[in-house]
């Protein structure tokens, strides 16, 4: 192992171009995880310190770039960060070369097929959240629970799809056409692909109004994006859900949409928990970055961060770049270790080495990291977890704007989860 003094560790995030609010919030729970873990003692008695670099518009040469620099610059024992659309895969090379772990959120199904297309070489890489496919197959697996117990009664079987451009909102879009027969569902319109990032879904929304969908499905997740589109929206509703991917639990989309994103539904395969560590996090959280900050998503490098220092604890201790033995000892105890964070349960599948999600592919929420459903139902105050069951904090509520028999309410969510 290397010589005792600081660890230096990594993060590739986008503090600049669309995803510079998540950037910043990425920034953030790194550091207040760092800070954290250093106030304890650090790793075995070693301060970590910090290093970052602007990814931008997240391209595959940006985030390779970045890659390089922290691992040849700042000698990163590990890189820990949220996602970066865009770069599909690439960074993984330099990484692998120097043999050191890699936390990330890319939300990526591609990471499945790198990983296992050869463990070991990317025996570092992993993906601490559950692939982009799980929030389609998800999603109709939630609207099928609304329905069979009875908290929504849709007028139709009709779901209108409308997907931005990056391949992460089109395999979500894609995934949900896929499954919708199989839980009687007619994919009426979509997905119709906008070219993104955009503020304009005026065009898309009137050609999704033609089909009278019971629900509309946006996989786009810029949260500034789609808060425009909620608005867009709202101007002229039409009588239906309206599903809005991961942005929407941003306080940035809140900002923008205000009143209009009231009985909006937003989804997300990794958020934070509504329960006591949850909300002491969010206090903590907000006091050390403002009012205004958005703990659910730096949650996502702030629990990942404590669950590799804890892997690399109980490993004895961390490895620099090219210190594959003992970076293999990391990897393997960050396998074996299934962490409870404020995002839930963190439990790597031993094959994709990525975040295992409940109830879409276990139903122990102690085996699962918990695909959560936020309903904006007032939009001064926090938005209320409806699914899954036991995460839950409230029940779904019917949209304002829903003036149709088909959606008045009823039934009971009982004990069941949606999956």
């Amino acid at each position: 192992m290397s010589a005792r003094g600081p660890i230096s560790i990594g993060s590739m995030v986008p503090l600049t171009g669309a995803s510079a609010a998540d950037g910043h919030e990425f920034r953030n729970g790194l550091w207040l995880a760092i800070e954290e873990l250093n106030a304890r003692g650090g790793i075995l008695g070693r301060e970590l310190v910090p290093n970052f670099v602007d990814t931008g518009d997240q391209s595959a040469e940006r985030v390779s770039a970045a890659a390089r620099e922290l691992i040849r610059r700042h000698n990163v024992h590990a890189i820990v960060n949220g996602y970066n659309i865009g770069a599909q895969n690439a960074e993984y090379e330099p990484i692998a070369d120097a043999g050191i772990l890699y936390v990330h959120h890319n939300t990526l199904l591609q990471h499945h097929d790198t990983v296992m297309g050869d463990p070991e070489r990317y025996f570092g890489c992993f993906m601490s959240d559950p692939a982009e496919y799980w929030y389609g197959q998800g999603f109709i697996k939630f609207i099928s629970w609304l329905r069979d117990t009875g908290q929504w009664k849709p007028a139709s079987d009709r779901l209108a799809i409308i997907s931005g451009s990056r391949p992460y909102s089109i395999v979500t879009a894609n995934a949900m056409r896929s499954s919708a027969a199989d839980f009687g569902w007619t994919v009426a319109f979509g997905p119709e692909i906008v070219k993104t990032p955009t503020n304009d879904w005026e065009y898309a929304i009137e050609l999704a109004r033609k089909v009278k969908p019971a629900i509309l499905a946006n996989t786009h997740f810029y949260a500034s994006d789609i808060a425009h589109f909620q608005r867009q929206f709202r101007n002229n509703p039409i009588d239906c859900l309206v599903y809005l991917q991961y942005g929407g639990m941003h306080q940035t989309f809140i900002d923008v949409a205000g009143p209009a994103a009231e009985g909006v539904i937003v989804g997300t395969v990794v958020g934070l928990v509504r329960d006591d560590d949850g909300a002491a996090y969010g206090r903590r959280y907000r006091a050390r970055f403002g009012p205004d900050s958005t703990p659910e998503v730096g949650a996502l490098s702030y629990s990942a961060m404590h669950h590799y220092a804890l892997a690399a604890s109980v490993a004895g201790g961390t490895g620099e770049p090219y210190e594959f033995t003992q970076n293999r000892k990391v990897a393997a105890r960050l396998k074996d270790i299934t962490y409870r964070s404020v995002l839930g349960t963190i439990h790597y599948h031993p094959a994709w080495q990525a975040a295992v999600p409940y109830p879409d592919a276990t139903r122990d929420p102690s085996r699962g990291m918990p695909h959560l459903f936020y309903q904006v139902q007032d939009h001064r105050k926090e938005q209320v977890v409806i699914a899954p069951v036991p995460y839950n904090t409230g029940r779904f509520a019917v949209p304002p704007w829903c003036t149709g028999a088909g959606t008045r309410p009823g039934g009971d969510p009982g004990l069941m989860p949606f999956g």
